[in-house]
Order: structure tokens, then sequence, then C-alpha cells
């Protein structure tokens, strides 16, 4: 009995002893600050040691702005008289060629249009006849002087009208011939002006089109551009020729290559911002379209700066973090939680800013720091 009392005495204190000792080093660990990841840990959760390596970053300029085409690559369609729609096919998105019937107008102001040009063409021949008479009978001091301006006055403001209501009528596109011949017309054609795309549609028919209303606009999509805004602060960094990398974020995370063709030379609004005008790759024209906003970077130059991988910076409590390694055990591996001030950022790297106790000789936890993230 005795002796079974002191041998159960004697596992209860080498109990007590072997978890003292347990505790004791397990708050020298944390005293440390040390982390312990086992081996087996390590290979279960996929973690990765690697190197900070020294990474080239492109100094970049961020701006935004829209696809866009040049001035001569669009068109808003008006009418200079008015009239109703009497006829149109055309939807948005239609292709349209240079000099193709867009829509006929009708308008018995037409007619009236044509009727006062004949009569002024009958009128002409007679006032041009008069005042060769009446300039004549003036040389020869026969009629007064009188006489010879009124005719001359007569002739050249009918004339003018005549030459104004003929012009006026060609512009419409009505035949001058059939209407000398009194073969009148209350219709008139708009033809397209550029080839291109219907961007926007306002004409229905009976609908009354006033002079100057936008009857529809046209864009030829064949030289797409980019029209960024770049603050003043940074306009002198930009020089044509230039790589600009840019997306369309509400349509695509694909990024796209243009570079700088032209950079404004004045500020143009209160926003404090200079045009800047990209060229675009033909290939990706057709991915695109006008209007869309983009957002870009314009690359400025470049600097080489130490590097991590992007996976390896983790996030606590709004401070970023990484863990170098500090030994290996035979069963462990034991990481040091180091502090981190980014810098510069791409898809993959991220430069390491005033980083203390790192080298690309530092062993750090590429992949799997957010496992050692307290919840």
């Amino acid at each position: 009995m005795t002796r079974t009392f002191f041998i159960y005495g004697f596992i209860f204190l080498t109990l007590i002893s072997c978890k003292k000792q347990a505790v004791e080093s397990k708050e020298a660990v944390q005293n440390s600050g040390l982390i312990e990841v086992t081996k087996a840990q390590f290979k279960a959760q996929n973690m990765q040691l690697g190197h900070p390596e020294i990474t080239i970053f492109q100094e970049e300029v961020k701006t935004t702005g829209t696809i866009d085409v040049p001035p001569q690559n669009k068109a808003k369609v008006t009418s200079f008289v008015g009239g109703y729609i009497k006829s149109t096919r055309l939807l948005v998105g239609d292709v349209v060629k240079k000099g193709q019937v867009l829509v006929t107008l009708e308008n018995t102001d037409y007619i009236d249009l044509q009727k006062d040009y004949l009569e002024l063409a009958e009128q002409i021949g007679y006032l041009e006849s008069e005042y060769k008479r009446q300039k004549t009978l003036f040389g020869e001091k026969i009629s007064s002087e009188k006489n010879y301006l009124k005719a001359q006055s007569d002739y050249l403001r009918t004339k003018a009208m005549y030459q104004g209501l003929k012009d006026k009528l060609r512009m419409l596109h009505l035949n001058i011939s059939d209407i000398e011949k009194g073969k009148f017309s209350s219709e008139i054609k708009i033809y397209s002006p550029i080839d291109g795309n219907i961007s926007v549609m306002k004409a229905n028919v009976g609908q009354f089109i006033a002079p100057a209303d936008v009857i529809l606009e046209i864009v030829d999509p064949h030289h797409l551009h980019l029209e960024l805004a770049v603050f003043e602060k940074d306009i002198l960094k930009i020089k044509e020729g230039q790589k600009i990398k840019f997306k369309v974020p509400e349509a695509s995370n694909d990024h796209f290559d243009a570079n700088v063709h032209l950079v404004g030379k004045s500020i143009e609004n209160e926003n404090r911002t200079i045009n800047v005008h990209g060229h675009l790759d033909e290939s990706i024209q057709q991915r695109l379209l006008t209007g869309m906003f983009v957002e870009a970077n314009i690359g400025i130059g470049s600097k080489q700066a130490l590097s991590i991988g992007k996976e390896a910076v983790v996030t606590e409590e709004g401070k970023n973090y990484m863990y170098s390694l500090v030994k290996t055990t035979q069963q462990s591996y034991w990481f040091k939680k180091i502090g981190v001030q980014k810098g510069k950022e791409n898809e993959q790297w991220v430069s390491l800013e005033f980083t203390r106790g790192c080298s690309v000789q530092s062993n750090i936890l590429v992949k799997g720091g957010y496992d050692l993230v307290p919840n």
C-alpha cells in the first residue's frame, strides 16, 4: 500500500513538473515574439518560403478619361429648314455610307421656296436688260442719273436674292433644272456626311424637325482614341510616346495598351486638368465603343526596389506584416512577424519601403501567411 502510494505520488509530481516546463516554454516563445509552425502544418497548408527580390517598378501617373473619335469622324445631322419626317428605315447601330439617304422630310414651304426662285429667275432677265438700257441712256445723257441708279439697284438686289435662293435650293438637294421647268417637289432628302454607324436616332415618322434640330448622330469607329484628363501637377511628367495602360472598369477587367500622341498646351476647365490624346492599337479598337469611361496609368519612368510577392504581405488590424524565418528545428519552423510599409505595387509584387531586418537573403513566408493571423 505504501509502495503504491509512493508510485502515484511520483507520477503526479512528474506530470506537474512537465506541465510547468511546457507552460514556461510556451511563455518563453510568446515573450520572444516567435511563431512556431510545425513542418507537418507547413506541408499540410501548402506554405512556401521565398526571398525578397530587386524588382523594376514603373512610375505612373493615374488618370481617367473616355474613348473618343476625332471631330471629323463624328457628325450631328440637322436640316437648316424645318419639315416633317416622311420616311426613314434606320436604327441605332446601322452602318451608313457617305452620301446615303438618311431621312426624307416633307413640307409645303419647300414648294414656296421653289416658286419664289422661279419668279426671281423670270424677273432677273428683264431687270438686267433694263439696267443695261438705262446705263446706255445715261451715258448718252438721254436719261437721268436717278433712273439709271434705280435700275442698277433693282437688278443687283434681285440678282443677289436669286443667287442666294438658288444656292439654298442646291443645299436642299433640289434639282434646279426641274424647278426652272416648273416641276416642284414637297420633299427633300437628308444625306449622310460621313461613313459610320448610327449612334443616336431622334427621328420618328410624322415628327416635325425644326431648323438645327439634331435628327441623328453618326460615329465612324475606325479611329478610336483616348481622351484623358491629367491634373496640372502631373502634366510636366507627360511626354509624347509614353506607354499607357488602361481598362474599362464597367465592361471588363482586361488591360489594354496605348501611347501618348498629343499633350494639350492649355488648362481647359475649373478642375485644372489638361487633355492628353492617346493612340490605341488597331487590334483592340473593335472591342471598344465611343464614350466608354476608362481608368488609365501613364508610364513616366521606372525604378528598382526591394520587393516581395503580394501574397507574402498580410494585414492585421489595419497594419501590414510579413513573417521572416528565424530558425529551423527538426520538427518546426520559427517565424518572426515584422512590420511592412508598402510602396509601389504591380500585379505580382509590392515594394518594401523602410522595412527593417529585410534583405534579399531573408527567408520569408511567401505563401500561407494569412493562416497565422489570429481570427
